[in-house]
């Protein structure tokens, strides 16, 4: 039975709670804001099949990219719709053309971070860019079990520990199922986003939200926020925006992320994404302001698909993408001011609504970062 000592050894991906035949697993919500399973014992009959799902006690095999691709969508709106080049909408586009299925992470309604699906071209935009906050898996991987024993091609992306959770959980590989995650460096809390976001947008009804925002080009991207009055928005770029501040320098991700078990592709994944990162000093011809994709294709499957796709694209050294991008192989490490963080916004010891004084205030008692 799964029994969390240590929350490292949790990345939150749900496998177990889906898995479960006696449905005997429960999520909970610690005080940081991040999900853990619980286990009622006396409803468990010790079938181990939560054990047999979960990517912290089943480690995958330390893997290297079969080919790696500096990549653009064609269509300039697409692009700048995308966190960097659009190589996810190129691969999901194709899936979308096949009558399959695109599972992602998206906005609720009130603006919090979960995994859903669309079927359609136009739902795809809802699936484009970054969004800095652990998303909410829920069921999402026994709705794409339905799919793919229904015959439709399934495009999954997610953190590499939600795609090893998913592969781990369907206990056998389907011809139809591709899967996608990214260079994850973790994955912030969602109650922080959410004091955060109660802060910013108090009595004001948000219309747009992008972590991503390429106004200031690629590189320096910004956080934007709309509001549905048009004369109210925010518009801060990664030095001026609190939220962003933290993530980058990764105050608040979950436990588990500081010690990452899926590094090194170990998700098992068909395809892997990144921004291409230092493509200015690598590859200076290929750079683009509006943004880069690296495209890792890691298995025969994502070779096949990627030679379908019939786009432009310029293969590359892996050693050269993982210059500027460590988080392929090597977890972040973890801030020592971490649990007085969290132990300040619990105890309300800084307003709830996460500002700039929160950062500052760790700044002025540690004197770290920032400069």
């Amino acid at each position: 039975m799964i029994e969390i000592i240590d929350k490292q050894d949790c990345c939150g991906c749900n496998a177990c709670v889906q898995k479960c035949p006696r449905k005997c697993i429960r999520i909970e919500v610690d005080n940081e804001g991040f999900e853990y399973p619980i286990v009622n014992k006396e409803l468990c009959v010790n079938c181990h099949l939560c054990e047999k799902v979960c990517p912290h006690i089943n480690d995958g095999y330390v893997r290297r990219p079969t080919a790696v691709y500096a990549i653009r969508h064609p269509n300039n709106r697409i692009q700048l719709q995308s966190s960097s080049g659009g190589a996810f909408s190129l691969i999901a586009e194709w899936i979308i053309q096949q009558k399959g299925v695109v599972f992602g992470a998206i906005f609720d309604d009130e603006w919090n971070v979960i995994h859903g699906y669309t079927e359609t071209l136009d739902g795809l935009v809802s699936l484009r860019m970054s969004k800095y906050v652990q998303s909410r898996i829920d069921f999402s991987f026994k709705r794409a079990e339905k799919f793919l024993k229904e015959g439709r091609s399934v495009m999954f992306v997610g953190t590499p520990c939600q795609i090893h959770g998913l592969k781990l959980f369907l206990r056998k590989d389907y011809e139809n199922l591709i899967t996608v995650d990214f260079v994850c460096h973790g994955v912030p809390s969602p109650k922080v986003w959410r004091s955060y976001l109660n802060g910013v947008a108090r009595r004001y009804y948000i219309e747009s939200i992008a972590f991503r925002d390429k106004r200031l080009s690629w590189e320096k991207f910004c956080f934007a926020l709309q509001f549905k009055d048009k004369k109210k928005e925010v518009c801060e770029d990664l030095r001026r925006n609190s939220y962003l501040r933290g993530f980058i320098h990764d105050i608040y991700l979950r436990p588990s992320c500081y010690n990452c078990k899926n590094k090194c592709f170990k998700s098992g994944s068909d395809f892997t994404l990144a921004d291409f990162w230092g493509i200015k000093n690598t590859y200076p011809e290929l750079y683009d302001k509006n943004g880069v994709s690296c495209l890792m294709v890691n298995s025969h499957k994502g070779m096949n698909i990627f030679s379908a796709l019939n786009v432009h694209a310029v293969k590359v050294e892996y050693d050269k993408v993982l210059q500027y991008n460590h988080s392929v192989e090597y977890s972040v490490k973890q801030k020592y001011f971490r649990n007085l963080f969290f132990y300040m916004l619990n105890r309300k010891c800084i307003p709830l609504q996460f500002s700039v004084l929160t950062i500052q205030c760790l700044n002025k008692l540690y004197g770290m970062i920032y400069k």
